[in-house]
């Protein structure tokens, strides 16, 4: 049988997990680190898809290359950190080189009783499903693997009543190190965003001025024409514009659209329609929002 038509198999726990990858038991039923230099995954399931109930980090130190996640691919340069939030879709690499560094799987159950599992998904990175992975320096790559090592020390010790305290703590320091790496490498590859915004500019003018379309585009779509997640897309502009990807999408339809009311005699409705709304009301609302005008005020002061 093809592996691409097979059922998606469905983890519900670590130890499931741990299993299917032929390695030893969990040490805590919620918590797994795997350290890739000291044991060999069995790769049986190779091609095969996984959604797994609970988070995984993947830390890798060294490695060059692509690794498929669901969908699409991280991009790692010479090591990085990728997430995964639960129920989102793995697939088993038969690349033994993938398997390099460290993976970190926890459970939401871990967090339940704590104020991390009230926000952790306000760490949006777990859902940049098919985009990069946070790229490290070496020295950012050592504050990452002091966390690891400690969570290692601490999973290696016996558990007392102290146990998952730590661990949530040490959880929630890897998350604040990676929301400020992901910010450092908005900031420092400006050229590669700035290349992206472009495209994404020249996109929505692109499609504003094409009157097959019958929606206003969406950031799910504009994601997809620029093979990013949307939550990436949204963080990555916001860091460096401060705006989001629905603003730039209005801030690109009312650029097309006084240029319409300054250039044509089109209706207000006719307009409307061929900018993709579906009510002329609703394009009236945002001009007017945007620009403190109404569309009709807007062109007349052009006269």
């Amino acid at each position: 049988m093809n592996k691409d038509k097979s059922p998606i198999l469905i983890v519900n726990s670590i130890a499931a997990l741990m299993r299917r990858l032929g390695l030893p038991a969990p040490l805590h039923p919620l918590v797994a680190l795997i350290n890739y230099h000291l044991v060999k995954v069995a790769l049986t399931d190779v091609g095969s898809q996984f959604s797994l109930d609970f988070y995984k980090i993947s830390f890798k130190t060294s490695f060059r290359g692509q690794v498929r996640y669901g969908p699409g691919h991280y991009d790692f340069e010479e090591g990085g950190l990728a997430f995964l939030a639960p129920h989102q879709i793995v697939t088993m690499s038969d690349e033994e080189s993938t398997y390099e560094g460290y993976a970190l799987f926890f459970h939401p159950d871990l967090l339940r009783t704590y104020t991390l599992g009230n926000k952790i998904n306000s760490y949006g990175f777990f859902s940049y499903a098919i985009s990069e992975a946070v790229y490290l320096s070496d020295k950012e790559k050592q504050v990452i693997a002091n966390i690891f090592a400690a969570m290692e020390t601490e999973l290696n010790s016996n558990i007392d009543h102290f146990s998952q305290d730590v661990l949530v703590t040490q959880i929630e320091l890897l998350l604040h190190h990676s929301n400020r790496f992901y910010n450092r490498q908005f900031a420092t590859r400006r050229v590669v965003y700035h290349e992206l915004i472009s495209r994404m500019h020249q996109y929505l003018d692109n499609r504003f001025k094409q009157s097959a379309y019958n929606a206003l585009p969406t950031v799910q779509e504009v994601a997809e024409e620029l093979r990013v997640s949307p939550k990436y897309l949204t963080d990555m502009l916001k860091s460096l514009t401060a705006m989001s990807a629905q603003q730039h999408i209005h801030s690109r339809l009312i650029e097309q659209a006084k240029d319409i009311l300054s250039h044509t005699d089109l209706t207000i409705a006719e307009i409307a329609y061929r900018l993709g709304f579906e009510h002329p009301q609703s394009f009236h609302k945002l001009f007017k929002q945007k620009t403190n005008m109404s569309p009709s005020a807007y062109r007349a002061s052009f006269n």
